[in-house]
């Protein structure tokens, strides 16, 4: 029993470890979206900072708020607050050019949206939460940060926007297989990985190929 319990133990310590990672490679990912933006639209460094952080940790607050998870990790662990922070000011220093500042902000909010969907059903999981619970706080914590980020940078959240390629519903996919992966017992760490680049992969191809979400009968397309 004491070697099955060393066993478990050793699992939910890799478990944790994986998430951990997960979760700091989608807040540099979200950071560095987030002050892509705030370069475009001329922000200063407190703007391009604070863009990148609300990008980066909003999404996990909301999921640790509704959880109960209080403080929120993003107040009690700094690692996050910074990875943020120096994502943002590596891509203020370096201050891309114009032509580069769309392709890499995409990218990087894919590779976000990716990390954080399975991040964020996990832990829901593991408060408890049932598989369809699970998924759709994986979904709010993924495309809560870019929700945040664009209502500061005063335009319409590319969730919302139907001229704007499939943002929610891959992230609605790779939570609902990770939830469902969790309920079989079948997630791990290189599934989880696997889910997070599948995520990733959906939301590059939708954007190169301009898949859009339906939309009702007779409205016509931008």
């Amino acid at each position: 029993m004491d070697t099955i319990g060393a066993i478990a133990a050793d699992w939910d310590s890799a478990a944790a470890l994986t998430r951990n990672i997960g979760d700091l490679i989608g807040t540099a990912a979200f950071a560095i979206s987030g002050a892509l933006l705030a370069i475009r639209r001329d922000f200063d460094i407190v703007g391009a900072l604070t863009l990148a952080a609300m990008t980066a940790c909003g999404g996990g607050v909301i999921r640790d708020l509704i959880i109960g998870e209080t403080p929120p990790t993003a107040f009690v662990d700094l690692r996050y607050l910074t990875v943020a922070v120096i994502s943002a000011l590596v891509v203020f220093v370096w201050s891309p050019p114009a032509r580069l500042l769309g392709r890499p902000l995409d990218l990087a909010d894919a590779l976000g949206l990716g990390a954080f969907c399975v991040t964020g059903t996990v832990t829901a999981a593991e408060h408890g939460l049932g598989l369809a619970s699970s998924a759709l706080l994986g979904v709010v914590t993924a495309v809560g940060g870019g929700v945040i980020r664009d209502v500061l940078a005063q335009r319409t959240p590319s969730v919302l926007r139907p001229d704007q390629e499939i943002y929610a519903i891959p992230a609605l996919f790779g939570a609902l297989l990770t939830a469902i992966l969790i309920e079989y017992g079948w997630y791990g760490t290189i599934v989880g990985g696997c889910v997070a680049a599948a995520v990733f992969l959906f939301r590059v191809l939708a954007l190169r190929y301009r898949w859009r979400a339906p939309q009702a009968r007779g409205r016509r397309r931008q």
